[in-house]
């Protein structure tokens, strides 16, 4: 299982550019392969940052988790990203969704509904388009016609942020695979792999097609106590929000706090044998303990389990 890291502008101070940049040549210079980063509706521009950073620091990779669809056309993301791709020369990973009802709609003025027929439709104009072919799709929500020129711009892979089975069969069925945030090992276990990798092989796609990458909050610190209460007040909107709130439930975990990695260097790595065992290719670490200390502590068991799952 790779071993990757959660970047969030939230926890930079300065420029977010400069954080970033900061950030990435840290994370490179450890040997982290990929960083994974969130775009939150009220911070800086992401594909902006990512598209400087990118080029301003080599070999590490970059990924979203996610870009949010409602608020921006197919051919303006699938514009984005193929430039932002040309500026890191391939290392780019376009991980996009349907953001959540209280931001489209208190925030935008957009409709949050037919979800399934949205993500379909958008997929239709921009994949076209991100492989350097016109897109000529006429939809219910969404429709694209025209093509891009952007030479010699490599083509990202795209991740889907999916739970339910009909997002997660698009997922499977039309890109890389489905990037998950606070989705417990039962859930990632029973549901989520099976329905992605089962809808790929519906599709006629070869095995290993689509992957599953999975991010939990993450801290190594023998303050268990001190940190499950952190966890709980960092993270306790996703208790509340509709799809999260359902996979806590599927898990049988009253909080996030339950499901966040918690504890010495043992228990935090037989935990992450647990999500390797559950059929995640990939565990982005979301990394909240607040002493640097503890941050460097977890970081430290990170690399560690990347190396021993490289060299295996």
């Amino acid at each position: 299982m790779q071993i990757s890291m959660l970047g969030q502008f939230g926890a930079f101070s300065g420029s977010p550019i400069d954080a970033t940049i900061e950030y990435l040549a840290q994370l490179r210079d450890e040997g982290f392969r990929r960083v994974w980063m969130s775009q939150l509706p009220h911070e800086p521009d992401l594909l902006t940052v990512l598209a400087i950073a990118l080029h301003e620091v080599d070999t590490i990779e970059a990924a979203t988790s996610v870009v949010p669809i409602q608020n921006q056309h197919p051919m303006q993301l699938a514009q984005r990203a193929l430039t932002i791709n040309l500026a890191a020369g391939g290392r780019f990973t376009l991980g996009l969704g349907l953001t959540h009802a209280m931001v489209t709609e208190s925030m935008w003025g957009i409709p949050w509904d037919k979800p399934v027929r949205r993500l379909g439709e958008y997929l239709d104009g921009l994949l076209p388009l991100l492989a350097g072919e016109p897109a000529d799709a006429s939809g219910e929500t969404v429709s694209t016609h025209g093509v891009l020129v952007i030479p010699d711009a490599p083509r990202p892979e795209v991740y889907i942020a999916a739970l339910g089975p009909q997002l997660l069969r698009i997922a499977g069925r039309r890109t890389a695979g489905t990037c998950t945030w606070m989705t417990g090992p039962t859930t990632l276990r029973e549901h989520v792999g099976p329905t992605l990798r089962q809808a790929a092989a519906d599709a006629g796609r070869p095995d290993g097609a689509v992957r599953v990458a999975a991010s939990l909050p993450v801290a190594v610190t023998d303050d268990v106590d001190g940190l499950r209460a952190l966890a709980a007040e960092q993270f306790a909107v996703y208790g509340k929000l509709p799809s999260y709130r359902a996979t806590l439930d599927r898990e049988g975990l009253a909080g996030p706090q339950d499901v966040a990695i918690i504890g010495d260097e043992a228990t935090v790595s037989q935990r992450l044998d647990e999500l390797a065992a559950a059929g995640v290719d990939e565990y982005i670490a979301a990394v909240f303990d607040s002493s640097p200390e503890g941050r460097d502590r977890t970081r430290a068991l990170l690399r560690k389990k990347g190396e021993t799952a490289s060299g295996a």
